[in-house]
């Protein structure tokens, strides 16, 4: 059988890649896509990359309308150069490696090579992975809302989820599962009882229980639903395991943490301010601590709600027009003072934030330079969304026009955000560590319970210098007393950290003033 395109004949492969070509005929990437079709289909009927003629592609890019100067041609030929290599490679490690390989394996490694040879940031999400992966941006997924730990082997949980499924079923932190669908969960991985947890939604799962703080074991019976994972969290839990986001309410002090930028995160920041300023609120505390970003959207929109008007960010890429969001008035909180907490592990999306927030002095930033991601990933579906490349298309830059992408300042120190002059709070190793540890367990529910697991872990020594720092700015602007921020000892026998540390805590300790004023300038539209 042939496919006609034309006057010419050319077998199935052929007429099918033709084709595709002539669909978009702009696409340089659609016919590298389509050599490899072609010419691994003429591997597997015992052709090697060799019996596929170079006339054979030029008159396939030719027809395509793709094949129109000197240079360009000269290009293609390089082109079809490195794919007749590459399919030549696979032909041979087909026919003559020592064992059976999977093709699909050689496929998706020789994918995760190319992407290795670009930026850190992108890389391949093959089929096995694109759940997960998904169920990561998009901050939900069908389950029965428990976060859990191996602890020496056994299943353990850390929390419910605050409403779902296992809450309502009365799971608490501490209890262990000794079994899901009567299948024991001794010996199995971490990976293996997650996916036997999840599944469809208004499915119902069995599990035994078991609680050692009673010593009692149960049955429960619990139906999945749609699990959405918060990125908002508040200071504290109220009797009713709900977030309380005042930090000091005699003094209307709201805090809110922000784990990530989802889908969600928008209308839950929205949603936790409406309820603070129902309730007064006099200044806000936003901690993006240990953020490593998510979706450049969210950080936009979340901006959008605290900036009046002026420029957000812009973004540009080699092969993406430059594109520029600038704030609306509309929906603005701009009526009470803000801080913002950062540090090493700040990244990307928080970085639009709190870049934006300070070059338009909308807020004071607390803490320790940030990560220093300042690109753009696109999310790009291959074989109908069954695996996905995220691709590094642009960087963006604050509204000053900054770059904040460490590996693109080409040696120069302009590069994350750095905390206002005055308010950098340069955390130890320990420290950093304590913080870490506490935010792992920082939304435990207890739903009940009357041991709550955080007592006695070490992170309750630490001292937040960096949030005490924070709340002394609001404390200013807002004429009320601020708090004594106690000096912290550093790794005993480090004299270079604890001289380091011993400096910034005297730092933190000067008079609280105002950022220097930054004006934001106007970048060429063009």
């Amino acid at each position: 059988m042939s496919t006609r395109i034309g006057m010419s004949y050319y077998p199935p492969s052929k007429g099918f890649a033709l084709m595709a070509v002539r669909i978009f005929p702009t696409s340089k990437f659609t016919v590298i896509l389509t050599l490899l079709l072609v010419g691994w289909t003429h591997c597997l009927h015992g052709q090697t990359a060799a019996d596929y003629p170079q006339t054979t592609y030029q008159a396939l890019v030719q027809d395509a309308g793709t094949a129109d100067s000197p240079e360009k041609q000269k290009q293609d030929e390089e082109i079809y150069e490195l794919i007749k290599l590459l399919v030549d490679a696979l032909d041979q490690i087909d026919r003559n490696y020592v064992k059976e390989v999977d093709r699909r394996e050689l496929i998706d490694g020789a994918i995760q090579g190319m992407l290795g040879k670009l930026d850190r940031h992108s890389n391949y999400i093959p089929p096995s992975n694109v759940d997960s992966f998904k169920s990561r941006v998009e901050n939900e997924f069908g389950g029965i809302g428990i976060r859990l730990r191996n602890d020496n082997g056994k299943p353990t949980i850390i929390t419910p989820m605050l409403g779902s499924p296992a809450y309502k079923a009365g799971i608490r932190p501490g209890d262990v599962i000794l079994s899901i669908d009567e299948q024991a969960t001794e010996g199995k991985s971490p990976n293996d009882i997650v996916k036997a947890l999840k599944g469809k939604i208004g499915s119902k799962v069995q599990l035994a229980i078991h609680t050692p703080s009673t010593n009692e074991s149960s049955n429960v019976e619990v139906e999945r639903s749609l699990i959405r994972v918060k990125s908002v969290l508040g200071a504290a839990r109220n009797e009713d395991d709900s977030w309380n986001y005042f930090l000091d309410e005699k003094n209307k002090i709201g805090y809110l943490i922000v784990t990530n930028f989802g889908r969600h995160t928008t209308g839950e920041i929205l949603e936790a301010v409406k309820d603070l300023k129902s309730q007064g609120v006099k200044g806000l505390i936003v901690d993006l601590r240990y953020n490593p970003g998510g979706l450049l959207s969210a950080a936009i929109q979340i901006s959008d709600m605290f900036v009046k008007e002026g420029r957000i960010v812009s973004t540009e890429g080699r092969a993406a027009p430059k594109r520029i969001w600038d704030a609306k008035a509309a929906g603005t909180f701009d009526d009470f003072p803000m801080a913002i907490l950062i540090n090493q592990f700040s990244a990307s999306a928080s970085e639009i934030l709190s870049a934006c927030l300070q070059d338009h002095e909308r807020a004071v930033i607390v803490g320790q330079r940030s990560y220093g991601k300042g690109s753009v990933q696109n999310l790009i579906n291959l074989e109908d969304g069954k695996s996905v490349l995220k691709l590094t298309t642009a960087g963006y830059f604050r509204p000053s026009g900054k770059n904040i992408d460490k590996p693109s300042a080409d040696g120069s120190d302009e590069w994350g955000v750095s905390p206002d002059d005055g308010f950098e709070v340069t955390f130890n190793e320990d420290q950093t560590r304590l913080l870490r540890d506490a935010r792992r367990d920082y939304d435990i529910v207890l739903n009940g319970a009357t041991h709550d697991p955080r007592e006695g872990k070490e992170y309750l020594k630490l001292v937040d210098t960096q949030l005490l720092t924070a709340q002394n700015y609001l404390y200013t602007e807002l004429s009320l007393p601020t708090i004594e921020i106690p000096e912290v000892e550093d790794n005993p026998g480090d004299e270079s950290k604890e001289a380091s540390q011993n400096e910034k805590t005297k730092d933190s300790k000067r008079p609280f003033k105002r950022p220097k004023k930054r004006q934001p300038t106007e970048q060429n539209n063009e």
